[in-house]
C-alpha cells in the first residue's frame, strides 16, 4: 500500500480489529450513501468514528495524514528549520515560524502561527534535529498548521530512521492532494506556447531590464516555462515544466524555434507518459497544478506485469 489514504485505512483496521477489505467496503458504502459527495478520505474518517476509532486521540504517522483531518497528534524529528518571517497583510501583522518534520514514513512542512510557539524557536527551545511531539494540529493545503490551541513540546522518543526525502506515490490525477509528491501515467491533451523570462544568476529571481531588486545590475540568465494539460481518464491537470527539466520532453532548439515547436507539439499531443513531480497551488487561478520534475516513457513490459498481478 502506498498513499496516505491506504495508510489511514490500515490504521483504522489495526485499531478496530476489522480487515482492510472490510474497512474499504464500509468506506465505499458510506460514499454511495452520501451520493459520492464526500471524498474517500472524508468517508474513512466518518467510518472510523462509527467504529469507535477516535483519530483525535491517536498518535499517527505523517503518512497517515489525509486532507480535512483535524486534531492531529504525531511525533517527529525537525530536519529543517526555516527563518522566522514577518508579515503584514490586510491590516494584520505578526510572525510565522516553520520547519520540516520527519518520521519513519514521510515528512511534512509545519507552520507555526502562535507567538508562544514562535518564541520557542527564538529561545532555541525548538531547534533542528530535535524530536518533538505535536498535538491538536490541523492539515491545510498539505501543510501541518499549529494554532494557539495546538501544543508542541520536546519528546524523549528516539527516531533512528527518518525519511529525509518526500516519498513518491503512484496516484491517479483525481486523487492528487496539495503538496503530494506523486507519479502518474497520463496523456498530453494540450500544450501551450512556451514562455521565456530572465533571472538573476545569483538569486535566480526574475529580473526586468537587467535589474535585480537584490543584486542590482546583472547579466541575466534566460529561462523557459512550458505549460500543458495531462489527463489520465479520472481527471485532468495543468502541468508545468521549467528550464532545468523541459529538456526531458523537448530540446532547447525545438522550444525556441516556433516552426519546429509547432511540429513537436503535434508529435506530443496524445502521447502517454509517466510523469513525476509535486502538486502545488496556483495562487493566480486558485487551483492545483503539477510541477513536473521527471518524464519517462511508458514501460509496456512493466505495465503488463503489473496488470497481470
Amino acid at each position: 500500500m502506498g498513499g496516505n489514504y491506504e495508510q489511514l485505512v490500515e490504521l483504522i483496521s489495526r485499531t478496530s480489529g476489522m480487515s482492510v477489505g472490510e474497512i474499504q467496503r464500509k468506506i465505499e458504502a458510506k460514499q454511495a450513501k452520501l451520493s459520492w459527495l464526500i471524498s474517500k478520505e472524508g468517508a474513512a474518517q466518518v467510518v472510523a468514528a462509527e467504529l469507535g476509532v477516535n483519530l483525535d486521540k491517536q498518535v499517527i504517522k505523517i503518512s497517515q495524514i489525509v486532507p480535512g483531518m483535524k486534531k492531529i497528534n504525531l511525533i517527529g524529528k525537525i530536519i529543517t528549520l526555516f527563518p522566522i518571517r514577518e508579515y503584514n497583510k490586510n491590516g494584520r501583522s505578526g510572525r510565522i515560524g516553520s520547519f520540516v518534520l520527519a518520521d519513519d514514513t514521510s515528512n511534512i512542512r509545519v507552520v507555526l502561527w502562535d507567538e508562544n510557539h514562535i518564541d520557542l524557536i527564538v529561545k532555541n527551545q525548538v531547534r533542528e534535529n530535535m524530536v518533538v511531539e505535536i498535538n491538536n494540529a490541523g492539515i491545510r493545503n498539505g501543510e501541518l498548521h499549529l494554532t494557539n490551541f495546538s501544543e508542541i513540546k520536546n519528546s524523549n522518543n528516539v527516531l533512528n530512521s527518518i525519511v529525509m526525502e518526500k516519498p513518491v506515490f503512484n496516484k491517479k490525477i483525481a486523487e492528487f492532494n496539495m503538496n503530494d509528491a506523486v507519479s502518474t501515467r497520463a496523456f498530453i491533451v494540450n500544450i501551450f506556447e512556451p514562455r521565456f523570462f530572465e533571472v538573476c544568476p545569483a538569486c535566480k529571481k526574475k529580473v526586468e531590464n537587467m535589474e535585480c531588486q537584490q543584486h542590482g545590475k546583472v547579466v541575466p540568465e534566460r529561462r523557459a516555462l512550458l505549460n500543458f494539460v495531462m489527463d489520465d481518464g479520472t481527471d485532468s491537470i495543468r502541468a508545468v515544466m521549467f528550464s532545468d527539466n523541459i529538456g526531458k520532453l523537448i530540446e532547447k532548439d525545438e522550444l525556441e524555434n516556433p516552426e519546429i515547436f509547432s511540429l513537436k507539439k503535434q508529435e506530443l499531443l496524445g502521447k502517454e507518459l509517466v510523469v513525476l513531480g509535486k502538486v502545488r497551488k496556483n495562487k493566480v487561478f486558485d487551483n492545483n497544478e503539477f510541477i513536473i520534475e521527471d518524464v519517462r516513457a511508458v514501460d509496456i513490459d512493466k505495465l503488463i506485469n503489473e496488470l497481470e498481478k
